[in-house]
């Protein structure tokens, strides 16, 4: 790796993000979340609402999730929204990943980046993960319980859909997680110990 890059995959409660910005800070290099959206709406010029809908779901066969000019747009015609903001971030991966030391977190990143990389997959007993989002939420427990298995089901259909590999093979991580056994902290420190 000529550059440190990190990539987390995360189970939807699991802090995976909270873990990847505080790691950037440590190291002191660039973060990047839903910053790809914002980035891949000025190169397009799509607004950030429109690709903020489609960011990290699978397109629906039966429809286009954006109803945008952009979508009638000659270069994007009959190519759902999703397939065209996962094409620009992919794009956007990879030249950042070519300038910069950063920490990507989700989008297929550790896919895209396959042996460019350190992959790091963080996750959580389910039971844990649903506490974890009550307590940043408010929501009820059944509210946080639904929400949970649906982001869970999103993350892992884009994922497989995109990279035609299963989210949850641990195989394909260097480094897996689980983050309600250690501290954000212990988490962080195993990370720069591995890079």
């Amino acid at each position: 790796m000529s550059k440190r890059i990190i990539t987390i995959n995360r189970m939807f409660g699991s802090g995976g993000r909270v873990i990847g910005k505080s790691l950037a800070e440590e190291l002191e290099i660039q973060f990047y979340d839903k910053e790809l959206i914002e980035l891949a709406s000025k190169e397009k010029k799509i607004p950030f609402g429109e690709l903020a809908k489609v960011d990290e779901k699978k397109a629906n066969q039966w429809l286009f999730p954006v109803d945008h000019e952009a979508q009638m747009n000659p270069e994007y015609h009959f190519i759902p929204m999703n397939d065209v903001l996962f094409e620009l971030q992919r794009k956007i991966i990879l030249s950042l990943s070519e300038k910069e030391d950063c920490v990507i977190v989700g989008r297929c990143a550790n896919h895209i980046l396959k042996n460019k990389t350190l992959s790091v997959f963080i996750y959580a007993p389910f039971e844990d993960r649903v506490k974890n989002v009550m307590e940043r939420t408010g929501r009820e427990e059944k509210s946080a319980r639904k929400l949970v298995k649906r982001m869970d089901k999103e993350r892992r259909a884009y994922y497989e859909y995109f990279t035609d590999t299963k989210w949850t093979d641990l195989h394909q991580y260097d480094l897996c997680l689980n983050s309600s056994r250690f501290s954000k902290e212990q988490i962080i420190n195993i990370i720069k110990c591995s890079l």
